[in-house]
């Protein structure tokens, strides 16, 4: 396979399942519903706009940039890896939204509204809360990064950006910090799986 930055993407790896372990063990032990509220907390109008921007940076739709990217700076032998990465994400966060956990209540559905911060012209959504599929993105591509990027600058630059896609649904009120760490973990299972495959079509193309 092109060189990897395995190291880095290791390093990425350990300090993502730390922050979800964080997430779970904290949702555990103040309730799902009571850690929401303490991370959904009003932080004014200039946050408001902040984390709507910010909540866009795990759009679906940055696969198309991303593909582009990979394509014309000489990475097409890495394209397997990165149409499993986006497959595998796909696939994983709807069956466990429609299949898995079907009609898992979003905090605004879950919780007496009022308590809830929500920003002016975000659509809260009511169902299909678990995973974060704008948080299992965002870290999706933390990883695509820690591999193909060789300096250390994106270990922490890349965490702090898919930490703050996954904080910015809180603040929405679009997801639980629960269903963040769903997404983590989503991210991390479709990375490895991505990486299997890629290494065994690199294989069957030296034999």
């Amino acid at each position: 396979m092109q060189s990897l930055n395995y190291k880095n993407f290791r390093i990425g790896l350990i300090l993502s399942m730390l922050c979800a372990l964080v997430l779970f063990i904290f949702s555990f032990f103040l309730g799902k519903n009571n850690f929401f509220l303490l991370l959904n907390t009003d932080l004014g109008i200039f946050a408001d706009y902040f984390f709507r921007f910010f909540s866009d940076l795990g759009n679906g739709l940055l696969w198309i940039p991303l593909l582009v990217y990979f394509i014309y700076s000489g990475r097409k032998k890495l394209l397997p890896f990165l149409i499993s990465c986006f497959a595998l994400t796909t696939l994983l966060t709807q069956a466990c939204k429609y299949l898995i956990v079907p009609d898992e209540l979003r905090p605004t559905a879950a919780i007496t509204t009022e308590f809830i911060h929500t920003v002016k012209g975000v659509t809260v959504h009511a169902t299909a809360s678990f995973p974060s599929g704008h948080t299992a993105t965002a870290f999706v591509f933390y990883f695509i990064f820690c591999l193909v990027i060789k300096n250390d600058w994106w270990l922490i630059v890349g965490l702090l950006y898919a930490l703050m896609v996954g904080y910015s649904r809180i603040y929405l009120a679009q997801h639980f910090p629960l269903d963040v760490a769903g997404g983590i973990i989503v991210a991390i299972v479709s990375v490895i799986f991505s990486l299997i495959i890629q290494n065994k079509i690199d294989k069957r193309k030296t034999q």
